[in-house]
């Protein structure tokens, strides 16, 4: 790998082929300047899925369309490869050839323990040091960033299986990348997918985090990224940039130093957190600094569905735009937020995010389709508009019988008026008209 180029590590905490993660990505292939871009998609975490094929699709036409760049497949077959002619070994050497010679790797959702089992002992984090060491850029986004540390969590088996906490060995590239210690990473930091449960810190939760740190040795700790969050380092330079919607923390024996969407800091700072110098300001812990002055738990203000999850955050934005516009009777600006509620579904359409966000959105923006059909039923428009001439044409006949002295005629005008349910009042400035629901 030539000199010339950088050494970047990219961790993301989610949202890797969301929306919320174009600008990011776009950032990070700006890092490789006048170089043509080479990158491989890592699909070694989903490869045991049986719609591997799918999330491979999505996510080479997400960075094709989204972010401009031309993604090719690694294909590092696995024992459980769908496949049995990827699992030869010129297949096998193929695939290692591209991960050698491309100068940006991105890898994302899938199990951390699958791809650890397949990876060790293959040459593959050899691979992926070299990157670090002599120039590449690594986007670890997801399960693929837990295994970035020294240690790794066992999402799947933990939280789904119900295992006993352990840690499993990781690829310990932070340490390549020069972060001291036994760092660990932890994607999904503020996950509020549980709502009246703790599913923070990738659904651990805070008592079986502090398990966890517990088995740790004396110099590890741990760095959060939060979900649609990305810390950019780089590694020549020795700094750090955090962008997207939250945040980065680090946490060593339970106390946490949080960086924010926006700061740029010296890996130096992050790793005096990391040691747990408490000398310099700190962030508040977790997602707790809006929560405290709301009086909310970080808990609290992590179950928030528009902190939690920008889709379900925009699907409620857009159904309020519907209620405005449906209670105002601008049948326009209903049909604009229901085209653009569908405009955002087929933007997430690329997400590989495994949750039911998709299907729920599809869900809102069905009942919508039927308010406005049901509404479409009565009609949109004010009803007192095409009454008004016949009905105030009808008025004044009633006020020249009355001054006709006609009385028996006026108040029969009058009778077939409220027949109709319009009620009439005669005030001293004229007679005024309500139609009856």
């Amino acid at each position: 790998m030539s000199a010339s180029v950088p050494r970047i590590l990219a961790v993301m905490g989610s949202g890797e082929t969301a929306p919320t993660m174009v600008t990011p990505h776009r950032e990070i292939v700006a890092r490789l300047g006048d170089l043509p871009p080479r990158a491989v998609l890592l699909d070694t975490p989903y490869g045991f899925q049986e719609n591997a094929p799918e999330i491979t699709e999505r996510a080479i036409e997400y960075f094709a369309k989204r972010v401009q760049l031309t993604m090719e497949l690694a294909g590092i077959p696995g024992p459980l490869t769908a496949d049995p002619t990827e699992r030869t070994a010129l297949a096998e050497a193929a695939a290692l050839s591209r991960l050698r010679t491309a100068n940006l790797v991105f890898a994302g959702p899938g199990s951390p323990s699958y791809a650890l089992s397949v990876w060790r002992g293959s040459p593959v984090p050899e691979a992926l040091a070299g990157k670090l060491a002599t120039g590449g850029v690594l986007v670890f986004a997801s399960a693929a960033a837990v295994t970035l540390g020294r240690f790794s969590v066992p999402v799947y088996e933990i939280y789904k299986v119900g295992q006993p906490v352990h840690w499993l060995d990781g690829l310990d590239l932070m340490r390549t990348a020069g972060f001291e210690g036994s760092c660990v990473v932890i994607p999904h930091y503020d996950n509020a997918e549980g709502g009246t449960h703790d599913t923070r810190y990738c659904y651990l939760g805070e008592r079986r985090l502090a398990a966890f740190e517990a088995m740790l040795p004396h110099d590890g700790w741990v760095l959060g990224v939060d979900e649609h969050t990305a810390l950019i380092v780089d590694l020549d330079a020795r700094t750090a940039a955090v962008t997207g919607r939250r945040g980065v923390t680090v946490r060593r024996r339970g106390v946490s130093r949080r960086f924010l969407a926006g700061d740029r800091v010296t890996l130096d700072t992050l790793l005096e957190a990391a040691r747990g110098d408490t000398s310099a300001p700190c962030r508040s812990p977790e997602a707790s600094g809006a929560a405290e002055s709301a009086g909310m738990s970080p808990l609290q203000a992590a179950a928030s569905p528009a902190e939690g999850s920008p889709l379900l955050a925009e699907v409620s934005r857009l159904e309020r735009a519907f209620d405005t516009a449906l209670t105002a009777r601008r049948a326009a600006e209903a049909a604009e937020a229901l085209l653009h509620l569908d405009r955002t579904i087929l933007e997430w359409a690329s997400d590989t995010l495994q949750s039911d966000e998709p299907e729920r959105a599809r869900a809102v923006l069905h009942s919508l389709i039927h308010r406005l059909g049901e509404a479409a039923a009565v009609g949109l428009r004010d009803p007192r508009e095409p009454l008004a001439p016949l009905v105030e044409s009808l008025i004044t006949l009633r006020a020249e019988l009355r001054t006709a002295k006609a009385w028996e005629l006026a108040d029969r005008v009058r009778d077939r008026l409220i027949a109709a349910r319009i009620e009439i009042r005669d005030t001293p400035t004229g007679t005024v008209w309500e139609l009856r629901e």
